[in-house]
């Protein structure tokens, strides 16, 4: 009897900038579509071999910030990447992944220098209980898809609507084959918030993110990504999931998401 080995990663490498998903990096709202985080970390993960292959300045992310421009098909893509200010100690990088040709998530990161700012550290959130004290919950019973069945969730005390803080982490690697960094499979992880916290059954509203913006004032370590998340919606179809970022060792900054929020269409009353 033969078989198809389970596939270890998010995603496989085609060349030097195209690769296609796997199962696991299967969707949320639609069985068609990839689910926006890996591909997040992916696109930190080409930044990353880009700015090693060109040589770039020995500098850190301190923000990217993504949009989503439309659906991200579950088929191969090709991702670019470009330094649009170079610099000794300040870089902008613009990254694009394109689905048939078609730009479907832009991204611009900032690449800071570093240096010893100890001693006027401080402002800092409290750090959150660490994830080896906490238990397993299974987000398959809210969500689909092969990208949340990755995944193992440990939420700081009961999911409440609106507001849960939960540790996550995969144990797959974002690339068949490739080390991925910390910060890669990091990042891979943040857009995860949108679902740790939902205000109402995804089954009857939608509130898909269209982008997700992301500040660190430290780089983050480890295989666990903490988020503490508040999820709002206003009243005219809008909606923001903003999220305290952590790490094992505590806090190192934060996410937005703004959201378009909406009935799903088969939760309308009769003649709507």
């Amino acid at each position: 009897m033969t078989g198809t080995a389970e596939p270890e990663s998010y995603f496989e490498r085609v060349d030097a900038h195209s690769f296609v998903p796997t199962r696991h990096a299967g969707g949320a709202w639609a069985a068609d579509e990839q689910h926006f985080s890996p591909l997040g970390g992916l696109v930190v993960h080409e930044i990353e071999r880009t700015r090693a292959r060109e040589g770039r300045p020995d500098l850190v992310l301190s923000r990217i910030a993504f949009d989503i421009l439309g659906r991200i098909a579950f088929q191969r893509f090709d991702i670019h990447v470009e330094t649009i200010r170079a610099g000794r100690t300040i870089e902008l990088v613009e990254a694009t992944v394109l689905v048939d040709g078609r730009a479907t998530v832009s991204a611009r990161a900032w690449f800071m220098t570093t240096q010893d700012t100890g001693i006027v550290a401080g402002g800092e959130p409290e750090a959150i209980a660490a994830p080896e004290t906490l238990s397993s919950w299974p987000m398959t019973s809210v969500w689909p898809g092969g990208y949340i069945e990755s995944l193992d969730a440990r939420p700081v005390g009961i999911p409440q609507p609106g507001r849960t803080t939960a540790w996550v982490s995969s144990p797959l690697d974002l690339v068949s084959g490739e080390q991925a960094s910390a910060l890669a499979s990091y990042v891979a992880l943040v857009d995860t918030a949108n679902g740790i916290a939902v205000r109402q059954e995804p089954t009857k509203w939608m509130f898909p993110n269209v982008d997700l913006t992301i500040h660190l004032y430290r780089q983050p370590e480890g295989r666990w990504t903490g988020l503490d998340t508040t999820v709002t919606f206003g009243h005219a179809g809008q909606g923001l999931t903003s999220t305290v970022l952590h790490d094992v060792r505590g806090p190192v900054g934060q996410a937005q998401q703004i959201l378009t929020v909406r009935p799903q269409p088969d939760a309308l009353p009769t003649g709507q």
